[in-house]
């Protein structure tokens, strides 16, 4: 029997309604240019549209002019710009003009009156009343730098060598050379080695001459004024984590780690797409868990008597205490060995300008505790200034730490009253001072070198609002200096008045601008928006405080859109709650925000007539120690109860349809894009997740230890906290997204959780691929692809307006 021909003409009406369905479906994803302009191709472009930001802004050392960064358009290329602060003139820096222009960070003398500062990996010497500064190193990369205790020298370090520079001369010469190396005038250990010595005279004489040589030649550099010091072999094996040099060049503190420290097996991540059309394959990060971090051990070098000295940590309070000692037990793991310190890192070292005592600080790598103490280094004893214990974890932000200046005191940021404040330790009383209080935080405090006053940037006023404040020594009292709200950064210049600031809104990227902290005048020096974009009528959130169930104490701070379409009040509206990333991340505030793209979604979203909340949940930045530490070995549920109650406020307070909530979001977002899809079904119908971390186990060490400690440790942990063991409970349509080069969050994460859906016979879920992208995409496709997807399943399961 012969099949009938078939009639394409008898499709045609099947064909054109397919069409149809198509075209439709696309031009709802897509989104056809709005009435206030809000178009989603445009939105995922490129951000050179916007305009782009200042990354960086700093003085030009004679105060006369304010230098800027910002990538130039259409690459990825810096651009440096010059304002020259009397006429307003600006300009683009040409390389041919950067002899011209000092460089960002610059390290001040103790007068406040030369500057140091690394340029192109150079080092440059600014001084008073000359018109251009005075290059001291070339060739060599400069990665450390400050002034000799005598004024006449300066010191910097390029690789593993620490150089002297006599200023009046312009003479180099390398005060340290360090080789990880064996020491060639130890007796050798190994048996063959000895048997030739012993064997074979000419070696073992031949082998004297050359001991003889280099002992003359210490000999020599130690009375000969004009000779260089000879190389320090240090051992093999070994690497230097950090160095820090005394101004008086006599002394060096090194951070020694093994260099052949294991962390753990690596990943391997394949690439598809490639300009050879082979497979390639990249080797990335280990797991959590796998090996610990290589601890480190402090020695001292006296660069004059040849001596090395490792120093002793016995000294730190509680070292030998083991606060996982419970867990391990639960866990059958080995407990600490008897009489065993804790294993730290060195995260810090400060020599006091004179030279004779530094401080250190250390940090457990079990992240309970952080120490500082302080080094006498003829005494090479440390002694215990201030130890700062969390039983969750140590924050990795707010370790800042310095002496303060024409003083032998130290000041820390530390958060032991709960919130990070600035203090003072005085080390003659061995007494610790709060210079600020409140349930606000202190950042980037920066001292003036004449030690009056102390500049920094706090949310003093509300927990979303930063700005500048400057706080008088002698009567500590702290100044708003702006009102501003969304300061990022600032230069200072000593005895200066004015202070250069990068500045952003809501929808004004990072700029620069200047205050002057006596009178309060702003100036704004740049605008590096488009003309497109400032002409976009865009919809600004508004910061509300959500009551919490949880924490009676403190609200949700949340930014909230409300819905900007012409539908009656009456009507129940579908929602979307964006989650932000990287758990401690503030995202509730007035500054530009990093998720400027997922701002301008939600603009659309709104024209559609969804209300969308943006949430700062527990686990997030800028709230203090309490609000930080709230998912301790319990990842995902903390920031649930708080994305349920931003629900039910959107319900109660707006009229939300509680039949139709979203949920989306990337990387920390995704994962709980997850964790409410997963365990509350019943609240959330349709989730996006984004780059998502499925299970902890597999992210990386350093971030998840401090939250969930070691999977070997606390595995219940871990397995309350990873979305792949609450996957049996998806209900409402998911879409995960991934890039496959993503070095971060492995693409592996979904490909396994993809698999255990597949095994419990879930519907509704799909998961889209990008070959070309990794963690953070950077292609305008792909951007516009995923988020065609999220509007696509936000429009076909919650969308519309409904009575």
């Amino acid at each position: 029997m012969h099949a009938r021909p078939l009639n394409a003409w008898a499709l045609t009406p099947i064909l054109i309604l397919i069409l149809i369905l198509i075209l439709g479906l696309g031009s709802t994803a897509t989104g056809a240019q709005s009435d206030s302009g809000i178009d989603l191709r445009q939105i995922m472009a490129d951000p050179d549209w916007i305009g782009q930001p200042v990354q960086a802004v700093w003085w030009q050392l004679d105060g006369s002019g304010a230098n800027f960064l910002t990538l130039r358009q259409g690459s990825e290329v810096d651009d440096w710009y010059r304002i020259e602060l009397d006429s307003g003139d600006q300009q683009r820096i040409e390389h041919q003009q950067r002899a011209s222009s000092d460089g960002p960070n610059p390290v001040f003398d103790v007068n406040g009156e030369r500057a140091l500062f690394i340029r192109d990996g150079n080092l440059f010497l600014h001084e008073p009343g000359r018109s251009q500064a005075r290059q001291v190193s070339r060739g060599l990369p400069v990665r450390q730098a400050l002034f000799g205790a005598d004024g006449e020298q300066v010191y910097f370090r390029a690789d593993n060598a620490w150089w002297a520079v006599q200023l009046e001369s312009g003479l180099s010469w390398p005060v340290a050379d360090l080789r990880f190396e064996a020491d060639p005038d130890e007796d050798p250990e190994d048996e063959l080695a000895i048997m030739q010595l012993r064997l074979f005279s000419t070696l073992a004489r031949e082998r004297e001459r050359e001991q003889e040589q280099r002992r003359e030649s210490i000999k020599a550099a130690r009375l000969d004024a004009t000779r260089s010091a000879p190389p320090w072999y240090l051992g093999e094996n070994l690497q230097a984590a950090a160095s820090s040099l005394s101004p008086d060049g006599r002394w060096l503190l090194l951070a020694i780690e093994s260099s052949r420290h294991e962390q753990g097996r690596q990943g391997k991540m394949p690439h598809y797409v490639t300009v050879d059309g082979y497979v390639d394959i990249e080797q990335v990060r280990t797991r959590a868990g796998r090996n610990q971090p290589a601890a480190h051990q402090l020695w001292l070098l006296d660069l004059v008597d040849r001596r090395k000295t490792r120093i002793e940590l016995d000294g730190l309070p509680a070292i030998g205490d083991d606060p996982l000692a419970e867990l391990r037990q639960a866990a059958g793991t080995p407990a600490l060995e008897e009489g065993s310190l804790r294993p730290v890192r060195i995260t810090g070292m400060r020599w006091h300008p004179e030279g004779r005592v530094a401080a250190v600080q250390f940090r457990a790598i079990d992240n309970k505790d952080r120490w500082l103490a302080t080094l006498t280094a003829e005494e090479a004893e440390l002694v215990a200034r201030h130890r700062l214990n969390d039983p969750a974890w140590i924050n990795w932000a707010f370790n800042d730490f310095g002496w303060i200046p024409n003083s032998d005191d130290l000041w820390l940021l530390s958060e032991q009253s709960g919130y990070a404040h600035l203090y003072r330790i005085d080390l003659a009383d061995d007494r610790t001072q709060a210079l600020t209080r409140g349930e606000f935080e202190i950042h980037a405090p920066w001292f003036d070198p004449d030690g009056r006053r102390v500049l920094m940037i706090s949310n003093a006023s509300h927990p979303t609002e930063f700005d500048l404040y400057q706080l008088d020594l002698s009567n500590p009292a702290l100044t708003r200096l702006t009102e501003q709200l969304g300061i990022e950064s600032f230069s200072a210049l000593p005895g200066d008045d004015r202070v250069l600031v990068r500045a952003s809104e809501s929808y004004l990227p990072p700029q620069a601008a200047m205050v002057d902290s006596s009178t309060g005048q702003w100036r704004w020096l740049t605008d590096t928006r488009s003309e497109d974009y400032q002409t976009m009528d865009w919809q600004p959130p508004q910061i509300v405080g959500i009551p919490s169930s949880h924490d009676a104490g403190q609200p949700i701070w949340s930014k909230f859109y409300p819905a900007r379409d012409d539908a009656p009040a009456s009507v129940r509206r579908p929602a979307v709650l964006f989650v932000h990333g990287a758990g401690y991340l503030q995202n509730t505030l007035h500054r530009w925000p990093q998720y400027f793209r997922e701002q301008m979604f939600h603009n659309l979203l709104t024209e559609r007539g969804y209300l969308v909340l943006d949430m700062d949940f527990r686990a997030s930045a800028g709230y203090g120690r309490d609000w930080r530490t709230a998912i301790y070995r319990n990842m995902g549920t903390p920031e649930l109860e708080d994305l349920i109650d931003g629900v039910r406020w959107l319900v109660d307070e707006h009229g939300a349809d509680p039949g139709r909530i979203g949920i989306y979001g990337g990387s920390y977002g995704g994962f709980m894009a997850f964790m409410a899809m997963f365990k509350a079904p019943d609240v959330f119908a349709a989730g996006a997740a984004l780059r998502p971390v499925t299970d902890w186990v597999h992210y990386n060490h350093p971030y998840t230890s401090n939250i969930l400690n070691t999977p070997d440790i606390d595995p219940e942990a871990y397995a309350r906290s990873s979305p792949i063991e609450f996957a049996e409970g998806l209900e409402g349509h998911l879409l995960i997204t991934h890039g496959m080069l993503d070095d971060n969050v492995f693409y592996q994460d979904v490909v396994r959780l993809s698999q255990r859906l597949i095994e419990l016979e879930k519907e509704n879920w799909e998961l889209a691929s990008y070959p070309l992208e990794r963690h953070g995409f950077r292609h305008p496709e792909s951007w516009l692809d995923q988020y065609r997807r999220i509007l696509r399943l936000f429009e076909t399961t919650i969308g519309g307006n409904r009575p």
